[in-house]
């Protein structure tokens, strides 16, 4: 079974960088930051509604 390197991810990583841009992966990043911040809450407004 072949496993992925460290190296194979970051060059991965430097790939993806130069694809993209550093902006433009902070903006990535952010907005993903925001629907797991968002999807975490709904999820605990449902249960203290079940709760209730």
């Amino acid at each position: 079974m072949a496993g992925v390197s460290i190296w194979s991810l970051l060059l991965i990583f430097v790939i993806v960088l130069l694809l993209f841009g550093t902006k433009k992966l902070r903006n990535i990043g952010g907005d993903l930051g925001e629907a797991i911040k968002n999807f975490k809450k709904s999820v605990n407004d449902d249960d203290k509604s079940d709760k209730k």
